[in-house]
């Protein structure tokens, strides 16, 4: 009986921390703290040096749940990962996921050599252990410090962050069978690094696809499409390690593939790994918090803390500015990526291995990467959204993104079902504006599911569920949310080819001959942009509109303000005069009374 008491004590234990982490995990939101930072510090309170007397020095265990939980991990970043957001940035994001690595961990070298007494290759090893970014921990500050970062700067980091650590992890393995085998070939290093990545690489894209495959023809129950998808994941890593390829590689392209494919219970897999991963880094976090020792820590704090300084402050940027100047980065957008350079779990975990096979000084790794983490995510991840604003690299954001509720429709891939609450000061409320691929299908009031005809006209605190293509579902979100206020464009704008974007189609077709469908000719030109548009509108976006296209040339809250008109070469040469007479008279009536002229 008392072996079962064990067995019980351990699991309430195991619960009650990591439901300890979860609440905690609010408090660390509400204050901007890196979650990770909470998770660590609530295992190192629970250890045998804490209050909690914890014994705990499993370290198989530990590496055992690293592996599961970074392999979710990376599987998760590249499911949300878009490759055509990517796709411009492949070749820095390489350059920072490989050589980066490398650089990193060679200007590292030097400094834990002379700082904690080391041979050469015992010091590249520190290197290669803290030389990967963890640009989860990056894109979760992001998110809760309230920032937007620039599409170019953020897809860098986030295709950095699922390539960065495979290079990583095979680099410290490579040390660490060096050191303890003796030395090898550098030719058999580079041979052997290719053949990682390119059976990995190789394994990564048949699982994917694969799974697709398997997700679309094979007539899973209901609720077990996401549990095969995180399972699939773990096969895909594990075949791949057994193979010896890269393991960590193959699963992160295997997301690729899966989550830019049209799949059945997309949006339930989604949703069901946001919680595994969750509950994968709670845990992983929570172990490696009770494997560190205070009092052994003591001893290495102070060349640690160097070591950190010098990763931060010289490493890491020498190893952005080199690998970006190839491309047109400015100085500001270095900086910022130079500086979103966090360490997180994966440094602790690379750590993990000599402990695992038994390498001297493998405790001074552990504390080295350990002291590493608490600085980084203390100094750079507290001053992330300040440095981004100082930077001019992130916009604040000016709403909160509304709850959308997706849903699959059993029998096709081409559609789901999307639900919205109807706010009052919605651009769908204010304008009743909807994009022309998406219909209104429901609408439940009151408890009651009404029809679009019987429920007109929408009121604030509907519910509106509308039929759209999933890769296009997340763009209505911009008409759910509050409408922030917009101003007036620029005078210096509006010359002979720009117009006000509240000027309507009606007045466009009557002074440039254009045919307009009569129920469009209400229409504002920001309102043809918001209806027409797949995304939300940019500068520089055209649409057509018979034979004239119309061009956004400025935008204040979201919306299209000033549109250029771009018209026939014969049109302009010959009719345009006249016409762009009395269309300037009309824009000038209408824009007096927009004003209040």
């Amino acid at each position: 009986m008392a072996s079962l008491d064990a067995v019980s004590l351990t699991i309430l234990l195991g619960a009650v921390l990591v439901m300890a982490g979860i609440l905690s995990s609010l408090l660390a939101l509400r204050f901007g703290a890196p979650l990770l930072l909470v998770f660590l510090l609530i295992g190192m309170v629970a250890g045998d040096s804490g209050p909690g007397h914890l014994n705990f020095d499993d370290v198989r265990t530990t590496y055992l749940v690293g592996s599961v939980a970074l392999a979710l991990i990376l599987f998760d970043g590249g499911l949300r990962t878009r490759f055509q957001s990517i796709r411009a940035v492949l070749a820095p994001s390489m350059g920072l996921a490989t050589i980066g690595v490398l650089l990193t961990a060679l200007i590292t070298a030097p400094v834990a050599r002379y700082a904690l007494d080391l041979n050469w290759t015992e010091a590249l090893l520190v290197g290669a252990v803290v030389a990967s970014t963890d640009a989860a921990a990056v894109f979760l500050l992001v998110h809760t410090q309230g920032l937007r970062l620039r599409p170019r700067v953020g897809a860098t980091l986030e295709a950095e962050s699922g390539t960065n650590d495979p290079f990583a992890v095979f680099l410290t393995l490579m040390l660490v069978e060096l050191i303890s085998r003796g030395a090898g070939s550098p030719w058999h290093v580079v041979l052997e690094f290719a053949r990682e990545a390119g059976l990995g690489a190789i394994i990564g894209v048949i699982g994917g696809r694969t799974v697709v495959l398997a997700l679309n023809r094979v007539a899973l129950p209901q609720g077990l499409h996401a549990p095969f998808v995180a399972t699939a994941a773990l096969v895909i890593f594990g075949g791949a390690q057994i193979a010896h390829a890269s393991g960590f590689l193959a699963v992160y392209l295997a997301g690729i593939i899966i989550g830019n494919r049209p799949t059945r219970a997309h949006n339930s897999v989604v949703t069901f790994l946001d919680a595994a991963t969750w509950l994968a880094q709670i845990v992983m976090f929570v172990l490696l918090g009770l494997l560190v020792s205070p009092q052994r820590l003591m001893g290495s704090v102070v060349p640690a803390v160097i070591v950190a300084l010098s990763l931060m402050l010289v490493a890491r940027p020498v190893a952005v500015f080199l690998c970006l100047a190839p491309f047109r980065f400015n100085w500001r957008e270095k900086l910022f990526i130079a500086w979103t350079g966090l360490r997180g779990a994966v440094a602790i975990f690379l750590a993990s291995i000599p402990m695992l096979v038994g390498l001297s000084k493998a405790y001074l790794y552990f504390d080295v990467a350990f002291v590493v983490v608490i600085i980084s995510l203390l100094l750079q991840g507290w001053t992330l959204a300040a440095a981004a604003r100082r930077l001019h690299v992130a916009l604040p954001r000016t709403d909160r993104v509304p709850r959308r509720v997706e849903l699959d429709l059993p029998g096709q891939l081409e559609q789901q079902l999307v639900g919205y609450s109807v706010r009052p000061k919605s651009l769908f409320f204010r304008r009743g504006l909807i994009p022309s691929w998406s219909k209104p299908t429901l609408v439940i009031r009151d408890q009651r599911i009404l029809s679009p005809a019987e429920a007109d006209p929408i009121a604030p605190g509907d519910y509106l569920y509308l039929l759209a293509p999933p890769e296009k579902a997340e763009a209505l979100d911009r008409f759910f949310v509050d409408m922030p206020p917009s101003s007036a464009p620029d005078p210096h704008l509006l010359g002979d080819f720009t117009v006000s974007g509240e000027v309507t189609l009606g007045d466009i077709a009557e002074a440039y001959g254009v045919t307009v469908d009569a129920e469009q000719a209400k229409l504002t030109l920001a309102d043809y942009f918001d209806v027409h548009l797949d995304h939300a509108p940019k500068e520089g976006a055209a649409l057509a509109l018979d034979a004239i296209v119309l061009v956004a040339r400025n935008l204040s809250g979201g919306r299209v303000n000033a549109v250029g008109l771009r018209l026939p070469e014969d049109e302009e040469k010959t009719e345009y005069p006249t016409r762009l007479e009395s269309f300037k008279r009309k824009l000038s009536e209408l824009w007096s009374s927009v004003a209040g002229i």
